[in-house]
């Protein structure tokens, strides 16, 4: 059983905030108990899943372990049993991707799959590079400060999700701010409260808040598209249809939802880690600003270094083994990707930020199955920026202390200060 402390640990939204915390306890855990049970006090006991091979083995068994069964977040008893008692026995206030298994999930996912290739997103690379070149113009104007997270990557990620979803500019606000309440629920600068929020029912009744608020507007965007059909992902969503049928209400909203929350904070989350990595590490910084081909190496590792999602839940489906464990049928299973990603047995000097580290084998958009459907669109979106703002960028370091926002699931900075010159 894993001691109670550390299980205390890796359940803190301020733990993740402070980053050195969490680091330490799964460290401890791929050490002493690489997969182990945890007990913390309201939560249903769940397995801990720390090792990167163990994650991945999970992530290929799809019909052993399911996303939908249970919450796929980890959550208390008493939130899980409230959200069932409003969802009509779900586990899920969404259903989008991420909460399904076989066939919704193939069938859900082949229908957006197109829009999010490779190839198909090729035909996006000069507005990408347009709208990155906006905002470093944007950077440059702020003279020799600014919030490197707040003003460039929070909103350039968005802008580009937001034209490929098909919201319009003026919109981008109340996305980003929704998006914050959704994955910042537990930071009382984030959350729809703006405080601290410790009741169960309020903390649910903001997020049944946000949730509806999003549904208000993409029910609105659904309709348009019906009538006005576009080039755009809306009208994917809105005219698509599943073996016949047209999507499901909750499930066509929840598709929305996660296109536009996912969609843009996981790249602003990376690309803000990645700066304020850089401003640490000057030598880092010249060599990649020298040398254009290390910008591959710098979005990998930045990935990796900051992993915005920080676990999902599985459910077995059956009795199994893992890492000569016996899971039984039922049981709840945490997949700490962070832990995935600093496991000694995959990186050497994992706690070393190094954008020339060979073969980076992160697993932080997932793996199998369920790998995240954007992560090419992110990649792209990275690999622009930092063509256009490292030529520009003559220095940069750091103008106070950055900041990460308190969550458990999806985290990243929410503030990183910096100083620079640009030319």
């Amino acid at each position: 059983m894993i001691p109670d402390h550390i299980a205390k640990t890796i359940i803190d939204p301020k733990a993740y905030a402070a980053g050195q915390p969490i680091d330490e306890a799964f460290t401890y855990l791929r050490r002493e108990a690489p997969l182990d049970v945890a007990h913390p006090e309201g939560f249903d006991p769940f397995w801990v899943v720390t090792r990167q091979d163990d994650i991945r083995q999970v992530e290929l068994q799809n019909e052993l372990f399911h996303n939908g069964d249970r919450s796929t977040v980890l959550t208390t008893i008493e939130a899980d049993l409230k959200v069932r008692q409003m969802m009509g026995g779900s586990p899920h206030l969404v259903r989008s991707l991420v909460q399904m298994d076989n066939p919704d999930h193939g069938n859900y996912r082949r229908l957006t799959q197109p829009s999010f290739a490779p190839q198909n997103l090729r035909a996006l690379e000069a507005r990408i590079r347009e709208i990155a070149r906006g905002f470093i113009d944007r950077m440059a104007d702020k003279g020799d400060r600014c919030d490197f997270a707040k003003d460039v990557a929070f909103l350039y990620p968005l802008h580009v999700v937001m034209e490929v979803l098909g919201v319009p500019e003026a919109d981008e606000p109340r996305m980003l701010k929704l998006t914050q309440e959704l994955f910042g629920s537990a930071d009382p600068e984030l959350n729809r409260a703006q405080g601290k929020v410790d009741d169960t029912d309020q903390a649910l009744a903001n997020l049944q808040a946000t949730v509806a608020d999003f549904i208000v507007y993409f029910n609105e965007m659904t309709e348009d598209r019906r009538r006005n059909p576009r080039d755009d992902l809306a009208s994917v969503i809105a005219n698509g249809q599943i073996e016949g049928q047209p999507l499901g209400h909750l499930e066509a909203m929840s598709y929305y939802i996660i296109a536009a929350t996912a969609g843009h904070d996981t790249t602003s989350s990376t690309t803000a880690g990645a700066l304020w990595a850089l401003a640490e590490r000057p030598a880092q910084f010249r060599a990649v600003k020298e040398d254009p081909s290390l910008i591959k190496g710098l979005i990998e590792e930045s990935i990796r270094w900051e992993t915005p999602v920080k676990h999902f839940m599985r459910t077995a489906t059956a009795d199994a083994e893992l890492a000569g464990r016996k899971i039984a049928k039922g049981d709840w299973l945490l997949l700490s990707y962070p832990s995935g990603n600093r496991d000694e047995a995959v990186f050497d000097n994992p706690f070393d930020f190094d954008v020339t580290r060979p073969n980076n084998k992160h697993i932080a958009f997932g793996y199998g199955a369920h790998v995240c459907l954007g992560q090419h669109l992110a990649r792209m979106e990275m690999r622009i920026l930092w063509e256009e703002l490292l030529p520009r960028l003559e220095s940069v370091e750091l103008d106070g202390q950055p900041r990460r926002m308190e969550a458990s699931f999806v985290c990243g900075p929410k503030s990183v200060p910096i100083r620079f010159k640009m030319n």
